[in-house]
C-alpha cells in the first residue's frame, strides 16, 4: 500500500471514529486522576482521535504530547493516575470510610468510635489516609459520573496532586512585608500576597478551561475546592508571619472576604474559557452556609454552573453538606455512594464531592438523549425538574433534590416540544417520591469532624 493510500485509510478511520462518537457527550473529570483500566471505565474513557499513544509527540498540536484520555496538569505530563500509591490502600483505609457511614447512619459502635479515636492520634495513619483519599477521589467521582449512561465519555484531568507537599520557601512579597515596619504598608503588602495566593490557584484553571473546550466537553464536573475555614487559617499564621500577633475576627474576616473577591473574580476565567460547557462544582463539606461563608469555586457566579449539596438518599440534607439558597442551586445523593477506586476495586464514600458527579451524570445524560440541547437548556432542565422537598426550601435555590428520570423525561420531550412544555409535561409523566419528606424531622447524629474529609484542594497555599 502507497503512503497515500494510507492516508486515505487514516483519514477515513479518523472520520469514521468521529462519526461514531459526535452523537456521545463529553464529560470532563477535573479531580485527582482516573483509573481508566478500571473494568467498569474502559470503554467510558475519552479517546483524542487525534493523538498516538506513547510516542511523546503532540500530534494535534495542543501543547499536551500523548493526552490520549485527557492531561495530568498537577505534574504536567500524560499520566492519569500512578499505581505506586496503591499501598495506600490498607484495609484500616477501608474501615474509617465504613466507620464514617456508619456515623452518618447513626448505627456507629462505641468500640468503632475507640478505635476511630486512637487512629487520629497516629501521624501515619493520617497521612495515609490522605494520600488514599486524593488517590482514589478522581476514578471515585468519575464512576458516578459515567455509571448507567451508555453513551458518554470521559476526558480524563488531573488537578488534585496525589501528595500534598509542604509549602516552600517564603515569596519575595512576605519576606519584603517582614523587613519593614513603616506603618499601613505591611496591611498593603499582605493583601498583596493574598492576591498573588489567588491569582496563583486560578491561574492552571484557566488552562484547563481552554483544555475543556478543545475537548469540545459538554459538561465539567469539579468535585474539589478551597473553603473559608481552611483559607482563614492560612491567613491567620500569615498575619502572625507578618505582625507577631493574632488577627482579631474582624481583621480576619476582612483578610478573608478580599482573598475570596479576587479569586472568584478569577475563576469566571475558568467558566470563560469553555463558554458552552455546564460546569458543575460540590457546594462543599464543611456544613456551612455558602451565602455567607464563601467557598471556591463553588461560589462563583456564572450562567455555566451549578453547585450542588449533598442528601442522605430522599431524607434529609446531610450533616457535612454546605448550602445557601443564593449560591448552590440542587441537591443530590452524596452518603455512603458506592463507586469505583484504582486498580478494580469499590468504596462507599461520602461528601459533596460524590453528589456533584450524579448531577453531572444527568447533564451528561439529558445531552446524549437530545444533542441539540445547549447547557443553559440542560442548566434549567436539571433544576426545574427537581423534587421540592421542605428541608431543602431556603437551603438550595431551587429548593429540590434532583429527579434524574424527570429530568431524563424531559429531555426526551424536547424532541418535539419547546423546553418549557417539555419540563411540564415531565411533571405529569414522572410523578415525585414524596414518601419520606416527613424524614425532615430525623435526629441529626453529631459527628465528629475529623471523620468528614474535605473536598481535596488544587494548591498547598504555597507563597
Amino acid at each position: 500500500m502507497t503512503k497515500f493510500n494510507q492516508r486515505i485509510v487514516s483519514c477515513a478511520a479518523l472520520l469514521f471514529l468521529t462519526m461514531q462518537t459526535s452523537q456521545a457527550s463529553i464529560l470532563a473529570v477535573v479531580d485527582s486522576g482516573n483509573d481508566f483500566k478500571h473494568q467498569d471505565l474502559v470503554t467510558k474513557a475519552w479517546v483524542n482521535p487525534l493523538e498516538i499513544a506513547g510516542n511523546d509527540r503532540d500530534e494535534d498540536k495542543n501543547g499536551y504530547p500523548d493526552d490520549v484520555n485527557g492531561w495530568n496538569f498537577a505534574e504536567g505530563n500524560s499520566m492519569l493516575i500512578d499505581y505506586k500509591y496503591a499501598s495506600s490502600n490498607t484495609e484500616d483505609a477501608h474501615k474509617f470510610f465504613d466507620i464514617q457511614l456508619k456515623s452518618f447512619l447513626g448505627t456507629v459502635t462505641q468500640a468503632e468510635r475507640d478505635w476511630a479515636r486512637e487512629k487520629f492520634k497516629d501521624e501515619s495513619f493520617i497521612k495515609n489516609l490522605q494520600i488514599f483519599g486524593n488517590w482514589m477521589h478522581g476514578t471515585h467521582v468519575t464512576g458516578i459520573a459515567v455509571k448507567n449512561s451508555a453513551d458518554v465519555k470521559a476526558v480524563g484531568i488531573k488537578l488534585i496532586p496525589t501528595e500534598v507537599k509542604l509549602p516552600g520557601k517564603e515569596s519575595k512579597l512576605v519576606q519584603q512585608a517582614l523587613a519593614t515596619d513603616k506603618g499601613g504598608i505591611k496591611e498593603t503588602l499582605l493583601k498583596a500576597a493574598l492576591t498573588a495566593l489567588a491569582q496563583q490557584q486560578t491561574k492552571v484553571y484557566v488552562e484547563i478551561g481552554g483544555y475543556i473546550n478543545g475537548a469540545k466537553a459538554d459538561v465539567m464536573n469539579g468535585s474539589f475546592g478551597t473553603s473559608y475555614d481552611a483559607i482563614s487559617g492560612v491567613i491567620s499564621q500569615l498575619y502572625k508571619t507578618f505582625f507577631k500577633k493574632d488577627p482579631t475576627a474582624e481583621e480576619l474576616k476582612t483578610y478573608t472576604n478580599h482573598f475570596f473577591t479576587v479569586n472568584l473574580q478569577e475563576t469566571k476565567k475558568f467558566l470563560a474559557a469553555s463558554p458552552n460547557t455546564l460546569f458543575v462544582f460540590a457546594a462543599g463539606n464543611e456544613g456551612s452556609n455558602n451565602d455567607e461563608v464563601p467557598s471556591s469555586p463553588t461560589n462563583v457566579e456564572a450562567e455555566n454552573k451549578i453547585s450542588v449539596a449533598a442528601t442522605l438518599g430522599d431524607q434529609a440534607l446531610a450533616t457535612f453538606s454546605c448550602y445557601g439558597a443564593k449560591n448552590v442551586e440542587v441537591a443530590a445523593p452524596g452518603v455512603g455512594i458506592l463507586s469505583t477506586i484504582p486498580m478494580g476495586g469499590y468504596l462507599a464514600v461520602s461528601g459533596t464531592s460524590q453528589a456533584a458527579p450524579y448531577v453531572a451524570n444527568i447533564a451528561a445524560k439529558v445531552k446524549d438523549v437530545n444533542p441539540k440541547l445547549g447547557f443553559r437548556d440542560i442548566k434549567r432542565i436539571i433544576m426545574e425538574t427537581v423534587d421540592v422537598k421542605p428541608w431543602l426550601v431556603g437551603k438550595v435555590k431551587t429548593g429540590g433534590l434532583v429527579n434524574r428520570d424527570r429530568a431524563i423525561r424531559a429531555a426526551e420531550l424536547t424532541r418535539t416540544l419547546d423546553v418549557a412544555r417539555a419540563i411540564a409535561q415531565s411533571k405529569n409523566d414522572i410523578l415525585a417520591k414524596t414518601a419520606n419528606d416527613k424524614a425532615m424531622e430525623r435526629k441529626y447524629f453529631q459527628v465528629p469532624r475529623e471523620l468528614v474529609m474535605p473536598l481535596p484542594s488544587p494548591i498547598a497555599f504555597k507563597l
